[in-house]
């Protein structure tokens, strides 16, 4: 290989990982936008109390029905989790959703999900390079609105609570059939690193880029920690 190629295959290299780097970055502005739509009517999104309890958070903006598959859904998206304190978030990791029932989603080609993880077994899970929802994760449909702490402990036995928003309809929604799994090139575009789930939240080493601490700053506005 001459000097020219070589120049070549490095600029090559650095435009794709910043192109990567760059859509990663703008995904992670719209979970940010998808959380704060949600949060923004308390009587209509998720409730405090639950969001409080979980132990990470899950969201997928936009995701896909593949108009040749009936039901068939793809996306990805951003999963952080609690310190081991309780308190402030980790780093996004990026995951992949595929597959699986979404419920009524009114025909629309785009939904974004929510996933709420409240406990320390789905967490656990979470860490997994792949897991299925309703088959080794125990997955409800979340509540909506303002709910009372006896009205949510019915909830609390499901390992993940799940939500989506489609045509401006926000609801609870069991994702059954639903696969999740670490997109390790994803977090490298992301990180410069190859590294798993586990890898990034676990690891308060591991440091968002600026997208990503809008994501964690808008996670402490609304659940700021205590697990309580």
């Amino acid at each position: 290989m001459d000097k020219v190629q070589k120049v070549l295959l490095a600029f090559t290299f650095c435009a794709t990982a910043l192109f990567g780097a760059t859509k990663h970055g703008e995904r992670m502005e719209d979970a940010v936008t998808v959380l704060e739509e949600v949060m923004a009517a308390p009587d209509k999104g998720i409730p405090q109390d639950l969001l409080n309890k979980a132990q990470c958070v899950v969201i997928v903006p936009g995701l896909k029905k593949a108009a040749f598959i009936f039901g068939a859904r793809y996306g990805k998206g951003y999963v952080t989790c609690r310190q081991e304190s309780g308190v402030g978030w980790s780093a996004p990791a990026t995951v992949r959703v595929e597959g699986g029932s979404f419920g009524l989603q009114l025909g629309a080609t785009e939904t974004d999900v929510i996933m709420l993880v409240m406990n320390q077994s789905g967490a656990d899970k979470l860490m997994a390079s792949k897991f299925t929802l309703g088959g080794t994760v125990q997955a409800a449909a979340g509540p909506v609105g303002r709910t009372l702490a006896a009205d949510t402990d019915a909830f609390m036995r499901a390992e993940i609570l799940s939500y989506s928003r489609s045509r401006g309809l926000f609801a609870g929604v069991a994702l059954q059939g639903a696969t999740l799994r670490a997109d390790l090139d994803a977090n490298k575009a992301l990180y410069q690193q190859r590294l798993t789930t586990e890898e990034i939240v676990r690891d308060s080493e591991v440091k968002p880029t600026p997208e990503g601490e809008k994501l964690l700053l808008m996670l402490s506005k609304y659940a700021p920690g205590g697990l309580g």
